[in-house]
């Protein structure tokens, strides 16, 4: 399994967090639960397999290469998750109803909006509603694989390069 390519790694990662991810929602009906901390486990699983495969297979690395292979399979599962949400919201359309339902009990309750600019709002969510919902989950799923790749990358690379003893010489 180690000549595997970031982008095959980020596929099967990608592949094991949609299976988590519907387990999930049929297990608990939603997605607002701590069980969803397994999906993002998976994620962070499968960069870091990426990343100590790739340090095991070279020897001498720079920090923009271990990022170049981080980059490929964050990016594939991104994509895949994606595409998840898009199919998923499309297939589950209680889901939106079930969210609209919720955001307008909270605008409700604050007391602080009329009924005309609650409805108002209500129906610029819905129009928002998969667009909002594609990209938390692009900036979302991207943000965590870059700050999760680059600080794994630094920590194997400085670990790699003995970077520490260097600066103390």
């Amino acid at each position: 399994m180690s000549n595997l390519s970031p982008t095959k790694k980020g596929l099967i990662t990608g592949v094991l967090m949609i299976a988590s991810s519907i387990g999930i929602f049929f297990a608990k009906g939603n997605f607002q639960n701590s069980l969803q901390y397994v999906t993002y486990c998976l994620y962070i699983a499968g960069i870091l397999w990426t990343l100590i495969d790739f340090k095991r297979r070279n020897n001498f690395i720079k920090f923009k290469d271990f990022f170049s292979e981080g980059f490929k399979c964050f990016v594939v599962v991104t994509l895949l998750m994606v595409v998840f949400t898009f199919a998923f919201l499309l297939l589950n359309p209680q889901i939106k109803v079930e969210r609209l339902a919720f955001i307008k009990e909270e605008m409700v309750k604050t007391k602080m909006l009329t009924p005309g600019e609650i409805n108002s709002r209500i129906d610029m969510e819905r129009k928002f509603f998969i667009p909002g919902s594609l990209m938390g989950a692009v900036f979302g799923y991207l943000l965590i694989g870059v700050v999760f790749t680059v600080i794994t990358a630094g920590f194997l690379w400085q670990k790699k390069n003995d970077v520490g003893l260097r600066i103390i010489k």
